[in-house]
C-alpha cells in the first residue's frame, strides 16, 4: 500500500512538472529552443528573496488588502487566496523584474522592489513557475488562459 501511495505522489509531481514544462516551452526563443523551468531553483530563490514578505507558504502579510500606516499595501499572498493567478505571465515577470511602483507608474508607492538586478530573467521565471505549481488546478488553468489571451493580444 505504501508503495502505491509513493507511486501516486510521484505521478502527481511528474504531472505538475510536465504542466509547467509545457507552459515554459511556450516561452522558447525564436529558434525554437524551449526554456525548461528549474523548479528547485525557483523554490530556493523564493525562499531567499520572496518569503520574507510573501510568506514561506505563500500566505502573504496580514490585512494585505488594506494600506498600512505608511499608506502602502502589505505583500499579497501568492497562493490561491491572493490575486497573483489573475495576471498574465508578462505582468508578473515585469513586476518581479522592475518592482510594482515602476510597473504601475505615476505616484504609486510600493514596498515591492524589482529583483532584475539581483536575479536573471530565467531565475525569476523559475520562481513564477514554482509558485504556479503551488496553486490548485483551477487557478493554474485560469492563469494559463489569461496568459494565452495576453500573448495573443500582443
Amino acid at each position: 500500500m505504501r508503495g502505491l501511495v509513493i507511486f501516486g505522489a510521484g505521478l502527481v509531481v511528474a504531472g505538475l512538472v510536465a504542466t509547467v514544462w509545457v507552459r515554459g516551452a511556450a516561452t522558447g526563443d525564436a529558434g525554437g529552443n524551449a526554456r525548461v523551468p528549474d523548479l528547485a531553483r525557483g523554490a530556493a530563490i523564493y525562499a531567499e528573496a520572496c518569503a520574507v514578505c510573501h510568506g514561506a507558504d505563500l500566505e502573504g502579510q496580514a490585512d494585505w488588502r488594506s494600506p498600512g500606516p505608511d499608506g502602502r499595501l502589505p505583500a499579497p499572498p501568492h497562493d490561491a487566496t491572493g490575486h497573483t493567478w489573475h495576471h498574465p505571465d508578462r505582468v508578473l515577470l515585469d513586476i518581479t523584474m522592475r518592482g510594482t511602483a515602476a510597473v504601475v507608474g505615476g505616484s504609486y508607492e510600493s514596498n515591492m522592489p524589482g529583483f532584475g538586478e539581483d536575479y536573471s530573467e530565467d531565475d525569476l521565471r523559475d520562481v513564477l513557475d514554482w509558485i504556479k505549481t503551488q496553486w490548485p488546478e483551477r487557478e493554474r488553468a485560469y492563469q494559463a488562459q489569461v496568459t494565452a489571451r495576453d500573448e495573443t493580444a500582443r
